[in-house]
């Protein structure tokens, strides 16, 4: 994830563009938007990490007394699928694989241990969607050691990664983008709202021959385009592709951020 105020408005294109209601029974408030949001910056930053560590490398660990990187990968799904249970009502159907021994869990294949991960994610992506806000001190306890995890993990990861000589996610920088030039009539036909969420989405509007996308928390942020359909915003490292009917009307849009990609349909 995805799927937002201070501190988080300058990591993330949701924080800074997502159009927020005032919190009301039912709706989501801002609280719990941040609380996704950082759940989406670890979860993206130890998944691309993961990926980029060769499989060979899975059993290393700096000292015998510490974790192996598959033994984290293991862990981090166990513990997701823990906490964000209690997070909400969702519960994660066990199978007989999720109880054998975590040494034994840890010496699976990379593509296993990853692609456990990732679901373990959208189950906790999922699990907060369907909170609106907190009502218990529990639920702020579990949430918080959720994101707590996956950053003290990431950050133990990282580690790994240096002593291998290796670069973390976090710390390489963004790919280069070059805009393109396009006309007011080609960009006209994007302009409206987009919902991602209950009570998230992006006003997308035409100024001066030029797209912009803003939400009622922070100014306007330009769209550049990189192709008649995909666009990038400068201040972060996020994307966004506008969709289409069979018609070939504009219909929606998708944010790529965090190595996940969000769609959100046009709703006027």
């Amino acid at each position: 994830m995805l799927r937002r105020r201070l501190i988080v408005i300058a990591l993330a294109l949701p924080v800074s563009l997502a159009a927020q209601s005032q919190a009301t029974s039912g709706t989501r408030n801002d609280v719990m938007l941040a609380f996704e949001n950082f759940a989406d910056v670890f979860g993206s930053r130890l998944v691309a990490a993961f990926d980029s560590i060769p499989a060979a490398r899975y059993v290393y660990r700096p000292t015998p007394a510490q974790q192996s990187i598959g033994y984290i990968a293991q862990h981090l799904e166990v513990a997701n699928y823990g906490l964000c249970e209690r997070v909400g009502d969702l519960k994660h159907p066990r199978t007989a694989k999720d109880s054998l021994a975590d040494t034994v869990k840890a010496r699976w294949p990379k593509d296993t241990l990853v692609a456990r991960l990732k679901a373990s994610l959208r189950f906790c992506d999922t699990a907060m969607e369907r909170v609106a806000n907190f009502d218990s001190a529990a639920r702020v306890s579990y949430l918080l050691a959720f994101e707590t995890d996956l950053a003290e993990h990431y950050s133990q990861l990282s580690v790994y990664m240096r002593l291998l000589g290796m670069v973390p996610p976090s710390a390489l920088p963004p790919r280069r983008r070059t805009a393109i030039e396009l006309p007011a009539s080609a960009l006209s036909p994007y302009v409206g709202v987009y919902q991602l969420a209950p009570g998230l989405q992006f006003d997308v509007a035409l100024r001066d021959a030029a797209l912009f996308i803003k939400s009622t928390v922070a100014p306007a942020v330009r769209l550049w385009p990189e192709s008649s359909n995909d666009f990038f915003v400068k201040e972060v490292d996020a994307q966004i592709t506008f969709t289409r009917d069979a018609s070939g009307a504009v219909n929606g849009l998708v944010l790529h951020q965090y190595a996940r990609d969000r769609p959100a349909p046009k709703i006027r």
